[in-house]
């Protein structure tokens, strides 16, 4: 048996950029009119116009800022600048368009795919944040194909809704470096990521076992039109469904312990039980667990199952408080090894599927968690 309960849209944080700031000599755009950059929250999302980013044979740019220029552009608008990996002499630039960066696991992607950057000072690495808002990430994936970008990284979170912009860029000539998540169409230079459905089956056999077969399982749902929590949620129920003494309950929780916490806490004033918690991130069991201890429920009689494997989950399973995490890679060195060979000229292929195991009380000190 399956049921939805009050699956609410994810919330959407909008992104207030300081208002454009003229550059201190309008004129530099080859074009002859003027260029401008916008520097939202949080991130890095240099716009201006494809002429002012294109480069030549030599590998020079022309009619970009001066350095001096940007830091006092910035300290004006006293924005908390996340920095990426910037060199105005860079012969590549590389664009991430990441779906949001208060996700632990999404910011630690972004952190280590950055450190493998820094290391080619031939590339030049810029990091957007979409701040949890699919029209947010487009309107980031249209800035980095106006830059020119020669690789175009991004982990998509609505597939149907992202699919005609990522086309375009692939199909102009750009190449797209999809990172865990995935589009409607082939579009695309490679995809990078964990088996999510696999993942999410073994999940599902490992907790009916340990119910002995009968039970309430309450699933916490990931960002509902992001194609891991589409997999994480198909292959579960599919698994699931074999055995008839087995209800699943579902609360969407974005990912994110904030949400994830509602949402257990409003079954809980609702008066549901359920005997397990099948969290599609870790970061949401640590959510529920929050909304356990605020509601003096002891999670250990229940069976807790997450995903990613953090060092959070470590400490859980430790404790007695989860009973399994499933390792999922931020795919971050893949990524720098895919991007590396694009840039190189070198053939990539199609789908690159990083390993994952089960991490529980038998293995938990001999496997590293993720971050």
């Amino acid at each position: 048996m399956r049921f939805l309960l009050n699956a609410h849209d994810p919330i959407v944080h909008g992104v207030s950029p300081c208002s454009p700031a003229p550059l201190v000599n309008p004129s530099c755009c080859s074009t002859g009119g003027p260029c401008r950059a916008r520097y939202p929250r949080d991130g890095i999302s240099t716009q201006g116009c494809a002429s002012c980013r294109r480069r030549y044979p030599d590998g020079d740019s022309v009619g970009l800022p001066s350095l001096p220029t940007l830091l006092v552009f910035l300290s004006l608008c006293l924005l908390p600048v996340w920095p990426a990996v910037a060199d105005l002499g860079a012969r590549f630039v590389v664009g991430f368009a990441q779906d949001t960066l208060d996700n632990d696991w999404r910011l630690a992607q972004v952190d280590e795919l950055k450190r493998r950057m820094a290391a080619h000072p031939e590339i030049e690495f810029l990091v957007t944040d979409g701040r949890g808002s699919t029209a947010q990430q487009i309107q980031d994936i249209e800035d980095l194909i106006s830059l020119d970008v020669d690789v175009l990284v991004t982990s998509p979170r609505d597939s149907r809704a992202m699919t005609p912009v990522l086309s375009r860029a692939y199909q102009r000539g750009t190449p797209v470096v999809l990172l865990t998540r995935r589009i409607l169409t082939d579009d695309y230079t490679t995809f990078i990521g964990a088996d999510d459905r696999a993942i999410a089956s073994d999940a599902a056999e490992y907790m009916v076992r340990q119910m002995n077969g009968t039970g309430t399982i309450l699933m916490l749902q990931g960002v509902p039109t992001a194609t891991t929590a589409i997999d994480r949620t198909e292959a579960f129920l599919d698994a699931t469904a074999d055995y008839p003494d087995i209800r699943v309950i579902t609360k969407v929780g974005n990912y994110l312990r904030a949400d994830a916490a509602a949402a257990v806490e409003e079954l809980i004033f609702q008066g549901w039980r359920f005997d397990a918690i099948y969290a599609q991130s870790d970061s949401m069991v640590q959510g529920a667990l929050l909304a356990l201890e605020k509601a003096a429920i002891d999670p250990e009689p229940l069976v807790i199952v997450g995903i990613d494997y953090i060092s959070e989950a470590r400490e859980a399973i430790r404790a007695g408080k989860q009973d399994a995490s499933f390792v999922y890679p931020t795919c971050s060195e893949s990524a720098a090894r895919a991007i590396l060979a694009i840039l190189e000229g070198r053939e990539v292929p199609r789908r690159i599927t990083p390993p994952s195991i089960m991490v529980t009380r038998d293995n938990v000190d001999t496997v590293e968690p993720i971050f």
